[in-house]
């Protein structure tokens, strides 16, 4: 097998619970090969690098193997290896969120009227 189709590959290494879904964050360009927007029916062959972007965290992983079939998730996880740039990255940025974080502490109520008064001038909004 020389190849397997993009969101095909996406599905069988576990990234995406469909192929739909692949396909889906492909066409919404969420996906890149070696730095290029993807298209679904790109071929996957190892040694590729993809950059994948989910939520406020991307990863960049490089294909060790492909596969058309969706096995266990041990098995999925040959598939592919996580740069260390990208590991050292993720971390990173969610040690940052997770400081950013430690310090919030929610109200006990919610606003009153001239509590959220006060929220509407500090915003700058008028409701004239």
């Amino acid at each position: 097998m020389s190849g397997v189709r993009l969101d095909k590959w996406l599905w069988a290494a576990r990234f995406f619970k469909t192929r739909g879904l692949a396909r889906d964050a492909i066409d919404g360009g969420k996906i890149h090969l070696d730095g290029i927007k993807a298209k679904p029916s790109k071929m996957v062959v190892p040694g590729l690098e993809i950059e994948i972007s989910r939520g406020q965290s991307s990863m960049v992983i490089n294909v060790l193997d492909v596969r058309e079939d969706r096995r266990p998730a041990v098995e999925a996880q040959l598939l592919y290896q996580e740069t260390s740039e990208s590991i050292e990255k993720r971390e990173a940025e969610r040690d940052l969120f997770r400081y950013s974080r430690a310090g919030y502490q929610p109200a006990d109520h919610r606003p009153n009227k001239k509590e959220r008064r006060q929220m509407t001038k500090l915003k700058g909004k008028s409701n004239d």
